[in-house]
């Protein structure tokens, strides 16, 4: 494996995946989480969804440590279904500044454009119309659709909403889900809560709550689950954003749930929500890690906690 020729100038690798000790120097960002199984490694080329950026007609990735945009006709860490397109994308006639959302679908691929110039122009229209995706918005407005893109969890096909969460890797999300149904009992209740499009809920037969999500559409931060409504399952699993579940995390410590399964794709936000449940009696029993975004610094963590 070769380093890719924009390592060291493109802000999307802090790591050269390339490197022989890329694993070993990796790791060392969650040497406080004493894994109890051994990392998910990631294969390169295995990223089906990235946000790119665009400004002043350049269309790319920014330059580590600016918001100059670098242009980008190939990213080893992509499917080949959107490095074939990129030199396209690239030249089409870019306005304004914003950013540009790729995601390859189960039936294609779709494109989620957003920009401070309020409406593209007929000519990106026309431009953008000759590519192969099957959807394309600007800043909500649909430019043009084909079909409907669709994404499958564990068999089951969904609508995928413009923009909506997808776990970038294909892999990485069997991963979890794998990882999930191993720690959960036969028959228990199961409540996925920040359940998106439906990454763990179709596999564990779960009730699904999120603001978009395939079941009950609840704002958990503003509206969580209470003790009354979270005492009816055996097992919470949990998958929120950055910012982690600092208020429904307090509900569910007061709360008769014997077994909560916590993902994280942000370890301050975990070690802050996990206090809580610790401080209220519950146990880490098992933790994993999941190299997701290969040649970053990000790590995405689960841990299950049992009382």
């Amino acid at each position: 494996m070769k380093t890719c020729p924009l390592f060291s100038i493109c802000g999307g690798c802090s790591y050269d995946f390339a490197s022989p000790n890329y694993r070993a120097e990796k790791i060392k960002q969650i040497k406080g989480w004493n894994l109890s199984h051994e990392p998910f490694w990631t294969p390169v080329g295995a990223r089906r969804r990235a946000d790119f950026c665009f400004s002043g007609g350049a269309f790319g990735f920014y330059e580590r440590g600016t918001k100059n945009v670098i242009s980008v006709e190939k990213c080893p860490n992509l499917v080949p279904e959107i490095n074939a397109i990129l030199p396209r994308v690239s030249a089409l006639p870019w306005v304004g500044t914003g950013s540009a959302l790729i995601t390859l679908c189960d039936n294609g691929i779709d494109l989620v454009i957003n920009s401070d110039v309020p409406y593209f122009t007929r000519e990106f229209k026309e431009s953008v119309a000759k590519l192969p995706f099957i959807r394309v918005t600007w800043n909500g407005n649909i430019v043009m659709q084909k079909s409907q893109p669709k994404v499958s969890f564990d068999g089951k096909t969904v609508d995928y909403i413009a923009g909506a969460f997808l776990q970038p890797t294909g892999p990485s999300e069997r991963a979890m889900r794998e990882f999930v149904v191993k720690n959960i009992d036969a028959g228990a209740r199961v409540a996925d809560l920040f359940c998106g499009l439906g990454n763990f809920t179709f596999a564990t037969k779960a009730d699904g709550f999120d603001v978009a999500g395939i079941g009950a559409k609840r704002d958990l931060f503003k509206n969580p689950l209470t003790v009354k409504m979270l005492n009816t399952y055996d097992v919470v699993i949990m998958d929120p954003p950055r910012a982690g579940a600092l208020a429904q995390t307090k509900i569910i410590a007061k709360s008769n749930v014997k077994k909560v399964i916590y993902v994280s794709c942000n370890p301050d936000s975990l070690r802050r929500d996990a206090k809580i449940l610790t401080d209220a009696g519950y146990k880490i029993t098992k933790t994993t890690a999941f190299d997701q975004f290969v040649g970053s610094d990000h790590w995405e963590l689960a841990v299950v906690f049992e009382k």
